[in-house]
This record gives C-alpha cells, structure tokens and sequence, in this order.
C-alpha cells in the first residue's frame, strides 16, 4: 500500500502542475476578450446611466433575473432578483439618496469562456454626503448575453 502511494505521488503531481499552467494559458482569442469586454463595460454604462436617471428597475436590467442571482454587503447576504431589487430600493428610497454614480478603475478577470470577474470602485455624490467603495462583479454569459450573478459591494470610508 505504502509503495502504491509513493508511485502516485509524482503522477498527482504531475497532474494538478498541468492543471495549472493550462489554467494560466488563454481559454479564448484575444479578439473575443476584447469584445466581451466591450459588451460588459456597455452593461455597466447603461447601468450607471439609468441609475442617474433615477430608475432602479432599469439599473437592475444588468442582473441575472434569477432567485439564484446573490448579492453580499454590509447588510448581508440577498438572495433572489427581487430580493436584490427590495434592497436597493430600500437603500436608495429617492433620487437624493441615489445621487449621481460613478464607476471608475474597471479591472476584468476572464475565468472561462463564460465567466468573468470585474473588480472596481463605485462613487455617489450626493447633496447629504458623497459616499462610495469597491464592488466585485461575477459576470456570466447567457444566451441574452453577459449578467451579472453575484454582486459583493462594499463601503469604504475616506482615508485620514
């Protein structure tokens, strides 16, 4: 038993250092993440856009329509679009609390064809007090094209 384990080993290795690099390798052409790009940053425009027209339900647009769709922040884990869409709608009760948004420093991340991650810093200015933070954005790519399927937003104060 021990000398199976140890021929085994090396082969598991191997195995998983494959894994690996091929993970490291591009899964797509580099035209196709330039344009899947493209098609995120549009959804993240037309959100912003219509957040700035004072229209949630239209914000939300960019959201995987699902009770699967997740999002995490100080208040906790919402489960469910609709969930997702009370919460803001609670959160952002009139266009004085939603102020004008601003997304900035736009990083993607391709985990596959489908998949991908977009990390990066959201703003409001608002008459009662600018407030802001960072968000992470799970994307995936349905037959309608890139929606978001889980949202991690987070406040973060001005630095001292």
């Amino acid at each position: 038993m021990r000398a199976w384990r140890v021929m085994m080993f090396p082969g598991a290795l191997l195995a998983l250092l494959a894994l690996a690099v091929q993970a490291r390798q591009p899964n797509a052409a580099p035209d196709e993440r330039v344009s899947d790009r493209a098609a995120i940053t549009k959804i993240l425009g037309a959100q912003q856009n219509n957040w700035n027209q004072g229209n949630v339900d239209a914000f939300l647009e960019g959201y995987w329509h699902s009770p699967d769709l997740t999002f995490s922040g100080s208040g906790g884990i919402a489960r469910g679009w609709d969930s997702v869409l009370a919460r803001y709608k609670k959160n952002y009760p009139d266009r004085a609390a939603m102020g004008q948004l601003d997304f900035s420093e736009l990083e993607f991340h391709f985990l596959g064809k489908d998949a991908a991650l977009v990390l990066g810093h959201w703003h409001l200015t608002r008459a009662q007090g600018d407030i802001g933070g960072v968000f992470s954005l799970v994307w995936q790519r349905f037959p309608e094209g890139w929606r978001i399927i889980h949202d991690h937003t987070s406040m973060v104060g001005k630095a001292k």
